[in-house]
């Protein structure tokens, strides 16, 4: 919880406790149990509105595939970097153009290749 243990948690109560003093202790808590119950309707507010919204297909989603824990980064860009492709790609042409006018046509999903000469678009210069 915020990157604090069990007894420098404590002490923040004992630090805050003697900051705010016995008098005003009870105050804060409840401003502080209000502020709580506050977050907590709101929250079921949007719960029930999108729930609303949503209509019967609610119930049907599966919200762990929205989880952005089970993706892995590295994965994703290992194989979109290095897995070959499903459908054979032509190879590139081997010369050079000759005139910028001569674009390259680069299916999509061919692998990297540092030999080949970079595509050049005249209409978008």
């Amino acid at each position: 919880m915020f990157g604090i243990n069990t007894w420098e948690f404590f002490a923040l109560l004992v630090l805050a406790m003697l900051v705010i003093g016995p008098d005003r202790l009870p105050e804060y808590v409840g401003r502080l149990r209000d502020w709580i119950r506050q977050a907590r309707d709101m929250a079921e507010g949007a719960k029930s509105q999108l729930r609303d919204q949503m209509g019967p297909e609610y119930r049907d989603i599966d919200w762990s595939q929205y989880d952005p824990r089970q993706y892995d980064p590295r994965k994703i860009v290992r194989q979109a970097l290095l897995d070959e492709p499903a459908d054979e790609v032509p190879a590139a042409p081997e010369e050079a153009p000759t005139a910028p006018e001569a674009p390259i046509a680069v299916p999509f999903g061919q692998p990297y290749d540092p030999d080949r000469v970079t595509p050049w678009d005249a209409d978008a210069t």
